[in-house]
């Protein structure tokens, strides 16, 4: 199978967004209180398993997630480019963030609701993570469609 070009760059750039964008997600500045509430934790209890926890693992395999998210999404959008005629239409920003609400719509959304569903977790809990996902696909696919 023949893999189209990918900017490396640009996918190490996303992935940092992607974090970034999590630690900014999960703090009291959005919605760290609310998550925390939705699952009956306190963020004293956040701190102290934080404090017991490998946190360099745990951000480190935070960022290898986010790396591996924006690796697969270059390669699904450079499959998508090279079937699109240039001489039609060429990808832009908004191809770019409405290919990674497709991707949501069609894999993170679904399957992250099933599973809510599932192990009983509350729907806003669900809600603030899947807005999460969704923010992050449409992200990376816009600057993805954009710094090829």
């Amino acid at each position: 199978m023949h893999f189209p070009p990918v900017n490396y760059l640009a996918v190490f750039v996303v992935a940092i967004v992607i974090f970034m964008l999590g630690a900014l997600w999960y703090s009291p500045v959005l919605f760290m209180r609310k998550w925390l509430a939705l699952q009956a934790r306190t963020e004293e209890e956040m701190r102290a398993q934080a404090a017991s926890a490998n946190m360099p693992l745990m951000y480190t395999s935070a960022f290898i997630t986010a790396l591996l998210t924006s690796w697969v999404m270059a390669h699904l959008l450079g499959h998508f480019a090279a079937a699109v005629d240039p001489g039609v239409m060429s990808l832009n920003a908004t191809h770019g963030a409405l290919f990674g609400f497709v991707c949501w719509l069609g894999f993170a959304g679904p399957t992250s609701y099933a599973t809510a569903l599932f192990s009983g977790k509350p729907k806003q809990l669900w809600l603030i993570d899947s807005t999460y996902n969704l923010v992050c696909f449409m992200l990376a696919g816009l600057v993805l469609a954009v710094w090829r």
